[in-house]
C-alpha cells in the first residue's frame, strides 16, 4: 500500500497536525514522541508496520519546539489540505475560521493558546461529544474584552471580575479586529473542546454596537492626521524632578518624549515617578514595558502602581526588546485609533537599533479629532523627532541636587500650545539663566 504523506510533506507539517494525524492512524504514546520519531511513526503506522519507541527516545516536547511549530503554523499562508489531513480537520472547520483563529487552553495553562492548533483529544474516549457541539446551534456571547500580555484575550461577560462562562479570544482574531481592553463585541462562541478549559469565539460579529469589518477597515494609523500636542498632563506630584519636568519640560496627550542621560542619572527612576503619577487616571490607558533593565529593576517595577506588560532584563536580545516594545506600542495605537488616549512608558530605547527606537517612539501622536499616544522612553541619547527632551544630569543626581535636569539640553517644541504664551516665556527665562549660570 502506497503511503497517503511523505516523509518531506510530513516534515513541513507543523507539530499540532502531526498530533491530529497521529490520533487518526493509532498511534501509541504519540504525544510524547519527538518530531522525527512521530514522523517514523506515522508513516510505519500507514505502510501497515510497527515501531516500538524506546524508553529513551520518548520524552515530553518541548515548550520552545511547541512554540516554534505553532509559529509556523499560524504564519504559513491558507492553501488547500493534503490528503487525509485535510478530511480529518474539515470536521473542525464548519465554521469560519475556526479551525484556524481558535486556540487551545490546555487546563493547566488556560490563558495561553497558540493560533492553528488543535488539541489532541484524551486517548480512549470517543468524538461523539465534538460532533454534538459542532452540530449544534451556536451560541452568541456579548461583553466586554479584557486582553493579556501575550496578546490574547477574553470577553468578560459579567465585568470586570472574571467567571469560568468567560469567552476566550484569539490573539489573531484580537490584531485582525483591533480590538483593545474595553471594547464590547459580540459573536459566535463554540463550546470547550476536552482539552480546554474556556469556550472559544469563533468570530467577531460586533465592536461597540458596530459591524467588526466597518471598524476594522478604517484610515490606517500612520495616514490618521497629527497635530502638536495641546492638552498638557499635569503630574501633580511633589517630587523635585517631576515638578521641574511638568513645569519646565512640560509634555501632553500624543507627546514623544525621551529621558535622556547616561547611566545613573536617574532616568528609570524618573519614568517610574511619572507612571506613578499618570497611573489610575480616568479616560487614560497607561502601560509599561521593561526592555534591556537590571534585574533588580523588574522586581521594582512589578510592586508599583502599574504592572509592566513585558519585562526583559539587559541580557536579552535586541530584537526580543524590540518585539517586547513594538506590542505595548500596537496597543497603544488601537486605543488612539478609536479615539481614546494611552500612555506607553518604555524602559529603554538604548539596546535597541536606530529605526527600532525611532518607529516606537514615531508611532506617538495627537490624531485630529480623536485619541491620542504618547510615549514617554528613556533613552543614552535623543533620537530625534521628540516633542519634548528630559535631559538629566548625572553629576547633580550623583550629588543629590535635585530637580537633576540639566535645562540647556532640555525642553519641549511648541510649549505655548500646552501651556500659553505665558508659560512659554517662563521656561524661556529659566533656560536663558540656567544657560549663563
Amino acid at each position: 500500500m502506497s503511503s497517503v504523506l511523505d516523509r518531506p510533506g510530513l516534515e513541513k507539517s507543523p507539530l499540532a497536525d502531526l498530533h491530529l494525524l497521529a490520533g487518526e492512524l493509532g498511534v501509541e504514546n504519540f504525544r510524547r514522541l519527538r518530531k522525527a520519531d512521530l514522523i517514523d511513526a506515522i508513516l510505519a503506522r500507514q505502510t501497515g508496520e510497527e515501531i516500538a519507541a524506546e524508553p529513551e527516545e520518548i520524552a515530553e516536547v518541548t515548550s520552545e519546539e511547541t512554540a516554534e511549530e505553532t509559529d509556523e503554523a499560524a504564519d504559513r499562508p491558507r492553501r488547500g489540505r493534503r490528503g487525509g489531513r485535510s478530511r480529518a480537520r474539515s470536521r473542525d472547520a464548519d465554521t469560519d475560521d475556526v479551525a484556524s483563529d481558535d486556540d487551545v487552553a490546555v487546563d493547566d495553562a488556560p490563558a495561553v493558546r497558540d493560533d492553528d492548533v488543535v488539541a489532541e483529544k484524551p486517548r480512549g474516549r470517543g468524538r461523539g461529544r465534538d460532533r454534538e457541539d459542532e452540530g449544534g446551534e451556536d451560541k452568541v456571547a456579548e461583553g466586554v474584552v479584557e486582553l493579556l500580555a501575550n496578546g490574547s484575550g477574553f470577553v468578560r461577560l459579567a465585568p470586570p471580575e472574571p467567571t469560568d462562562d468567560d469567552v476566550y479570544v484569539s490573539a489573531a482574531q484580537v490584531k485582525r479586529c483591533e480590538l483593545v481592553s474595553g471594547d464590547r463585541v459580540s459573536g459566535p462562541v463554540r463550546a470547550p473542546r476536552r482539552s480546554e478549559r474556556f469556550p472559544s469565539l469563533i468570530r467577531v460579529d460586533t465592536i461597540n454596537g458596530r459591524p467588526a469589518d466597518e471598524v476594522a477597515e478604517g484610515t490606517r494609523f500612520e495616514d490618521l492626521p497629527a497635530a502638536f500636542p495641546t492638552e498638557r498632563f499635569e503630574l501633580g506630584s511633589e517630587d523635585p524632578t517631576v515638578k521641574a519636568i511638568q513645569w519646565l519640560t512640560p509634555f501632553g496627550k500624543g507627546s514623544r518624549v525621551v529621558i535622556a542621560g547616561p547611566a545613573r542619572a536617574g532616568k528609570s527612576e524618573a519614568l517610574k515617578r511619572i507612571a506613578a503619577a499618570l497611573a489610575g487616571r480616568e479616560g487614560l490607558e497607561v502601560s509599561v514595558v521593561l526592555a534591556g533593565v537590571r534585574p533588580e529593576e523588574v522586581s521594582e517595577w512589578a510592586g508599583g502602581p502599574v504592572a509592566p506588560l513585558a519585562s526583559l532584563s539587559f541580557a536579552a536580545s535586541p530584537d526580543a526588546q524590540a518585539q517586547a516594545i513594538e506590542q505595548a506600542i500596537e496597543q497603544g495605537r488601537r486605543v488612539a485609533a478609536r479615539g481614546g488616549d494611552a500612555v506607553v512608558l518604555a524602559d529603554t530605547l538604548e539596546y535597541l537599533s536606530a529605526g527600532a527606537a525611532r518607529r516606537a517612539l514615531a508611532a506617538a501622536r495627537n490624531i485630529t479629532g480623536g485619541g491620542s499616544l504618547t510615549v514617554i522612553a528613556s533613552a543614552a541619547a535623543t533620537l530625534g523627532g521628540e516633542t519634548t527632551v528630559v535631559a538629566l544630569d548625572e553629576g547633580m543626581t550623583a550629588l543629590g541636587r535635585f530637580p537633576a535636569l540639566d535645562l540647556t539640553r532640555s525642553g519641549t517644541l511648541r510649549p505655548d500650545l500646552l501651556v500659553g504664551d505665558a508659560g512659554a516665556q517662563a521656561i524661556a527665562k529659566a533656560r536663558a539663566e540656567a544657560g549663563s549660570a
